[in-house]
């Protein structure tokens, strides 16, 4: 990267447009992400589903996400942001709107596919514009600041999407979600420029590609990704589809109440993402946020799933502390961008994403067919009733990823916020 600063033809403000952006285009992406959590009974019962089959309706979206990672990553690095991001965005809304349209379960995969393939072309874009646009130190503070607006965005899709749910129904809601995305994708293509000569005069494919080589020969960008793949299960396959229902049937939650309990989880994790992001960077510190944020998560999940007699102020807190200490996930990229050559940077973000995207694709589908192997029977208005006894037959998969976790963050090698090219 031989620029940080815009020209002297740009204002100094606009490299920050950029980043709203990319921000408000993110918090559309982590809506779409979390919305099934409070639509799960409405999408079984208009579907005829069951608790497998959602899930994979559900994960579709990251699916999609994960395959568009490195193929983004590389086309960044190549051409810019700038395009890739406002028809990313408008493909998003069309699948919104598909999905909120659809009459058949395959037309509303389809749908998800969509909203997957451009959400997941903006969360790599947006950090493009950052390492283009902005000095290296506010990386990580930048990148928390991201995943706090996405948060907001996640925060929005569960409890205030299920009062909207309420009065004008699940597919009506969802409409005007796509339009939003139509929107934003106009604005980004006015706002956001591309950095000149973001890839060097002569650059080619085959040299693009083996920046992406160099990435995976780097055993930290393994292991860094590995790291998000096993710690996010609670996050996604927990908060983002099955804990509202856990919470109703097994807590006498209300759903307004189970999606403000669930959403918690969230709040946390966006509101102290950019604190984490700035005091890593101000302290030169990779480490500590990853360990704390893979322990945490292991001793709430277990909390919540295995503490006798729970009072529902008591879940709430649980769930606050597990998003504030997730919160540290937020340095997973900054290490893994600093195992790897700047010229390499959306590539190496991009693989440290496919982890973070694998995590909900792989977990999803696992937790919903545990539920249906341990399903007892019970119906309910044509929707399957999941028992304590199928909970626990499925829900032992968030600590247990949390732990391996655990295991990963302690090999993560520290980089004191430096470029530190692995050699293997």
């Amino acid at each position: 990267m031989t620029q940080i600063h815009p020209p002297p033809s740009m204002h100094p403000a606009r490299p920050w447009f950029m980043w709203a952006a990319g921000c408000s285009l993110f918090f559309y992406v982590f809506l779409q992400r979390t919305a099934p959590s409070v639509m799960t009974t409405e999408l079984m019962r208009d579907f005829g589903v069951t608790a497998a089959a959602l899930s994979n309706l559900s994960a579709f979206y990251f699916w999609s996400y994960v395959i568009v990672q490195v193929p983004v990553g590389v086309a960044v690095d190549r051409w810019g942001p700038r395009r890739l991001l406002s028809w990313a965005a408008a493909l998003g809304g069309v699948g919104g709107f598909m999905f909120a349209t659809a009459d058949t379960l395959f037309l509303a995969s389809v749908g998800r596919l969509l909203v997957g393939a451009g959400g997941g072309v903006v969360f790599v874009c947006t950090l493009k514009i950052v390492t283009d646009w902005f000095p290296p130190y506010r990386l990580a503070m930048l990148t928390g600041g991201l995943m706090m607006i996405g948060m907001v965005g996640g925060v929005a899709g569960q409890a205030p999407l299920a009062i909207l749910m309420e009065s004008y129904g699940w597919r009506t809601t969802m409409q005007a979600g796509a339009v939003l995305a139509m929107v934003l994708a106009v604005a980004a293509w006015f706002i956001v420029r591309d950095r000149p000569a973001a890839a060097p005069r002569g650059e080619t494919g085959l040299s693009i590609m083996a920046g992406l080589g160099r990435c995976l020969r780097r055993s930290q960008t393994w292991l860094v990704a590995a790291y998000m793949l096993f710690l996010l299960p609670p996050m996604f396959a927990f908060g983002s589809l099955w804990g509202v229902p856990y919470l109703m049937q097994m807590h006498g939650f209300t759903r307004p109440d189970a999606a403000l309990a669930v959403s918690l989880i969230l709040v946390g994790w966006g509101g102290l993402a950019p604190v984490v992001g700035w005091l890593s960077d101000r302290w030169r510190r990779r480490k500590p946020p990853l360990i704390a944020a893979a322990v945490v998560n292991l001793l709430t999940m277990a909390g919540l799933f295995y503490l006798p007699n729970l009072s529902a102020a008591a879940i709430y807190g649980i769930l606050m502390v597990n998003g504030i200490f997730s919160a540290g996930m937020v340095v997973s990229f900054a290490i893994g961008r600093e195992h790897n050559d700047t010229r390499d940077a959306g590539a190496a973000m991009a693989i440290v994403n496919v982890g973070v995207i694998g995590s909900g694709a792989v977990a999803q589908p696992l937790v919903g067919w545990l539920l249906d192997v341990h399903w007892g029977g019970g119906m309910a208005g044509g929707v399957r009733i999941y028992s304590q006894d199928a909970y626990d037959g499925a829900f032992w998969i968030f600590p247990a990823s949390c732990a391996v976790a655990t295991v990963l963050a302690l090999l993560i090698r520290e980089t004191h916020a430096r470029a530190q090219i692995d050699p293997s």
